[in-house]
């Protein structure tokens, strides 16, 4: 079982658009739905490719992430807590299914926020962007996190908020159970939830999620 971070398991989308607008700020620039809608879900690549653009500054991806990132990092570890019914299905299915993060957010934020969080010593495997060549809708952070569970990806299970994730996990050839974090967004999953309270996610859940053989 892996769950994808921001926006799914901790409630750390607002902390982030913060941040973004905060950067496009610092441009003179105004930041809204539709550069919202770019960067959500994005990793240090595409995220740092879509400033660039939108400042006029080719060439400078890498520094325009870092400074986002810098931005972020406080607002995500100060604000982290969880969404809707992460704390409570992470307690249930903890000890009786691996259970992983794979997240396009950089591992140390991610290990911080959850660690705020109170969540992270729940988990088996945290993969960030930083572990992988290709950040999602590549599916190199699921397959790490699975290799690191000891998990087949078709015997698993995806928790996403976000089409990019979603192609990511779909790649990778896991199940998937969407709670979409922007409204009327159509992620075409296995299964689709309001929230991680819904126990129809549980359910899915116990009944997809398979041990390999010994």
């Amino acid at each position: 079982m892996i769950f994808d971070c921001d926006g799914l398991l901790l409630d750390t989308e607002e902390c982030w658009a913060d941040a973004e607008e905060a950067l496009f700020a610092e441009h003179g620039l105004a930041y809204g739905p539709e550069e919202k809608r770019l960067l959500l879900g994005a990793g240090p690549g595409t995220a740092g490719r879509v400033l660039a653009a939108a400042f006029g500054m080719p060439g400078q991806e890498e520094p325009l992430f870092a400074r986002l990132l810098e931005l972020a990092t406080a607002r995500v570890v100060a604000g982290s807590r969880p969404m809707p019914g992460a704390e409570g299905l992470v307690r249930r299915l903890s000890g009786s299914l691996p259970l992983g993060v794979a997240s396009n957010s950089p591992r140390a934020l991610l290990e911080a926020a959850l660690g705020a969080a109170g969540l992270l010593y729940h988990f088996d495997a945290v993969v960030g962007s930083d572990d992988v060549d290709a950040e999602k809708p590549a599916p190199d952070t699921y397959l790490l996190a699975c290799r690191r569970l000891h998990a087949e990806p078709a015997l698993s299970v995806a928790l996403e908020d976000s089409r990019t994730g979603v192609a990511a996990a779909r790649a990778a050839g896991m199940l998937v159970v969407g709670i979409p974090s922007v409204a009327g967004v159509q992620l075409g999953t296995d299964l689709v939830a309001h929230s991680l309270s819904d126990e129809a996610v549980y359910r899915f859940i116990r009944g997809n999620v398979r041990r390999p053989a010994r």
